[in-house]
């Protein structure tokens, strides 16, 4: 009788979930798409898009771990690069501390998988009564998390059976950080941290040069932002 109630739940959590996440599914499926066909380009196989999507689950990141793994390896500017480019994951987490409490063993892979989305929906959605909390977060999580791996693995499989024309792909990680440059542009009324993640980067090229630039300049703004915190939040529209 109890395992049938708890199928029962999970059904239910599962249920109230889904709906939530649908959105999501248009954006990571043509994003990971992109990333799989990139990684294709780069002279990967699908293996790598589908590996690196489920232990990284990072998107930004993923596309910059294609020039990492091209590159030399500098094992510390990979470490730094992923820590400012996640950084914001600790207010996120912080955030989420009372909400992920008592979801048991759940709450390790909620951490894993929190990004963006995940956070949006566990942090604003009205959880139906009778509907468990930890197991709609999980849903939402678990669900964001595979509409990605799809994308990516897919994309990583057309690249190798279909030959696509990749010339100029190279550029979509550029063209993903403009647009969410524009998006935090238009999201703050003082615009301060937008410019901010443009002027010190280049103070950082001009002191330090362009081949030791990037490590000064991604420790400069994780120190701005998290010492500016109160001031930009309060720029921000809401």
């Amino acid at each position: 009788m109890r395992g049938r109630e708890t199928d029962s739940a999970v059904r239910r959590a599962f249920c109230a979930a889904a709906p939530h996440t649908a959105p999501i599914f248009a954006g990571f499926w043509f994003l990971g798409l992109t990333y799989g066909i990139y990684m294709n380009a780069a002279g990967f196989s699908f293996w790598y898009p589908l590996g690196m999507s489920l232990a990284i689950f990072a998107g930004s990141m993923e596309f910059v771990t294609v020039g990492l793994l091209l590159g030399a390896f500098h094992p510390l500017q990979a470490f730094a690069m992923a820590l400012v480019m996640g950084a914001r994951h600790i207010f996120y987490g912080l955030s989420m501390l009372e909400r992920y409490s008592g979801t048991g063993w759940k709450k390790g892979y909620l951490i894993f998988g929190m990004c963006d989305e995940s956070f949006s929906i566990n942090y604003t959605a009205e959880i139906p009564p009778g509907v468990d909390r930890g197991w709609f977060f999980f849903f939402v999580t678990l669900l964001n998390h595979f509409y990605w791996v799809f994308g990516a693995t897919l994309g990583g499989l057309l690249g190798q059976v279909i030959r696509l024309d990749t010339e100029g792909i190279s550029f979509v990680m550029t063209a993903m950080f403009v647009v969410i440059f524009l998006e935090q542009w238009k999201k703050e009324r003082e615009h301060m941290g937008a410019l901010l993640g443009v002027l010190l980067p280049l103070c950082c090229l001009l002191l330090f040069g362009a081949e030791r630039f990037l490590l000064p300049a991604m420790g400069a703004i994780l120190l701005a932002l998290t010492l500016l915190r109160g001031r930009l939040s309060k720029g921000v529209r809401t």
